[in-house]
């Protein structure tokens, strides 16, 4: 099948930076996607760049709710399976980074919420994110098991491993990523590790374009199961990335065929419990 990546900035004018997001999933419709992605907060600026933006708590909408319920719609309409990200204010009062996921026919196949959450310079993001509650689920779309790892969620094996563990044939990574955030090369060397460990395709898509404080990279770029890239975005350009990728490749995967099987789950568990009741390093 043929997978797309949004790759676009998102302007002050976030009913714009809507009906361009509409816009390109049609675009990504034409082309023959069954599959759509979208970066990390797709219609809105990143407000995480400030630790005290008073505007962004506005910016919280319930999951379904009036973004959530166009982008549905939109899916509907296209028969296109939408990763979507955005901010989301929880039943429980609190607002968490979420991934509504969409099926083909426009239902909502549930929400995953980033659940890792940074501080650091342009990154607070603890002053807006709850912690996220929903594991790491896997969703069965019409065209695949499609799980979701939403930005700082990649960096810990942890999560990716359990994707694979549910069953993922496809992980896709909304991603805020700015220019020289990381050391040269880990960018992608990270999530073509995963992919490799794991046994699915892994496609991240960036923000990209000038902010404030921050400006971010682009370059979103799809993975095979054997961590060999596919496809891959231009940096500082808004795009759609496209992208073929056969998900029955992830059965007879290198991980699939060896790595899964010689697997040591029950000493793993015991390894954790000593962690658990150990001090950390230095503490």
């Amino acid at each position: 099948m043929k997978i797309a990546l949004v790759q676009q900035s998102a302007a002050p004018d976030r009913t714009h930076n809507l009906a361009r997001a509409l816009e390109a999933m049609g675009r990504a419709a034409a082309e023959g996607a069954q599959l759509v992605a979208f970066p990390e907060l797709a219609i809105d600026r990143f407000f995480p760049q400030r630790p005290d933006d008073p505007a962004a708590a506005d910016l919280a909408e319930p999951i379904p709710g009036p973004t959530s319920n166009r982008i549905a719609a939109r899916a509907a309409e296209l028969g296109l399976v939408t990763v979507f990200n955005q901010y989301e204010l929880g039943p429980d009062g609190r607002r968490y980074d979420s991934t509504p996921v969409f099926d083909a026919d426009g239902s909502l196949l549930g929400v995953t919420r980033m659940m890792h959450i940074t501080e650091y310079a342009c990154f607070h993001e603890q002053h807006y994110y709850a912690k996220g509650d929903t594991d790491a689920p896997v969703y069965e779309t019409a065209v695949g098991r499609v799980g979701v790892a939403i930005c700082y969620d990649r960096h810990y094996p942890e999560y990716m491993r359990r994707l694979g563990e549910l069953g993922a044939q496809l992980v896709v990574i909304p991603q805020a990523g700015s220019i020289g955030e990381w050391p040269e090369g880990l960018f992608e060397a990270e999530v073509r590790v995963a992919a490799f460990q794991n046994g699915y395709f892994a496609a991240l898509c960036n923000r990209v374009g000038e902010e404030p404080r921050l400006t971010f990279a682009g370059e979103s770029f799809v993975v095979d199961p054997e961590g060999v890239i596919l496809a891959r975005a231009p940096e500082l350009e808004e795009t759609i990335l496209y992208a073929d990728v056969e998900l029955a490749r992830c059965e007879t995967s290198t991980a699939r065929r060896l790595f899964w099987r010689d697997r040591r789950p029950g000493v793993y568990a015991r390894w954790a419990e000593r962690f658990a009741a150990a001090p950390l390093p230095g503490s």
